[in-house]
């Protein structure tokens, strides 16, 4: 089994290294840029990574840009601010060896919150396909939310790839706004007064009560927070702008 590592970037330069250097199972380590203004794509260079140019497709199908893209057939898709843990590179490496492997493999994801790892509020274990066969699996999802579809079976490893989220609540703020925008177009039926209003106390009520945010001290409670900004916002832009279909 050989593995091609790819990445997705756009200014990414904060992030990039430490990605790219994570990666000590991956054959090729694969960077698929849309046209970064910062040094993402010199810092990838440096670091051995092979770079390709190409504009911004949306979230999946960049990401199947990448696949199609890659020398080898077992993918590890990672994103710019994810980074493999010594633990899980290692457990990987050892499905080099294995005769029989899956068709694909997930990981529990460990996030990083404002300096914090976050162990409740929904958002661990979290787990998520990365490692798969491109000729079993691709990534799909029309603009938010995109994951590995993988036709076949999915083993499961037991380390954690780390993830480190938003640094600032502003930096929070800014990603929820373009998020939520993105998502808005997911609705497809018209927003009703009824879940405008019932679902943000919802989404707050499960993950800082139901999902144990509030084991995260005040951290869970910011989460629980912007969650359910995150989906008055999604709600009322979708009302805003009212599904055609």
């Amino acid at each position: 089994m050989l593995i091609s590592a790819t990445i997705v970037t756009l200014n990414e330069e904060r992030n990039i290294a430490r990605a790219i250097k994570s990666l000590t199972c991956a054959d090729e380590i694969v960077i698929v840029d849309s046209g970064s203004t910062d040094r993402t794509r010199e810092i990838a260079a440096d670091l051995g990574a092979r770079v390709i140019e190409e504009p911004w497709r949306g979230y999946a199908a960049q990401k199947n840009f990448a696949t199609c893209s890659a020398a080898h057939d077992w993918i590890l898709s990672l994103d710019a601010d994810e980074q493999l843990t010594p633990e899980l590179a290692a457990e990987i490496a050892a499905l080099k060896n294995t005769s029989s492997p899956c068709d694909g493999y997930s990981f529990p994801r460990l996030a990083q919150y404002l300096g914090r790892w976050i162990h409740h509020s929904g958002w661990y274990p979290d787990r998520k396909v990365r490692l798969y066969d491109r000729r079993k699996g691709k990534w799909v999802g029309d603009y938010v939310h995109e994951s590995v579809q993988v036709e076949g079976s999915v083993g499961e490893l037991q380390s954690n790839l780390l993830h480190f989220t938003c640094a600032s609540l502003s930096e929070h703020l800014r990603t929820l706004d373009r998020y939520t925008t993105l998502a808005a177009k997911e609705v497809t039926r018209p927003v009703s007064f009824y879940r405008l209003v019932s679902g943000p106390p919802w989404t707050f009520i499960r993950a800082y009560v139901l999902q144990r945010g509030f084991l995260d001290g005040i951290h869970g409670l910011i989460i629980a927070v912007m969650a359910s900004l995150y989906t008055f916002l999604k709600y009322a832009k979708a009302y805003e702008n009212p599904p055609s279909r």
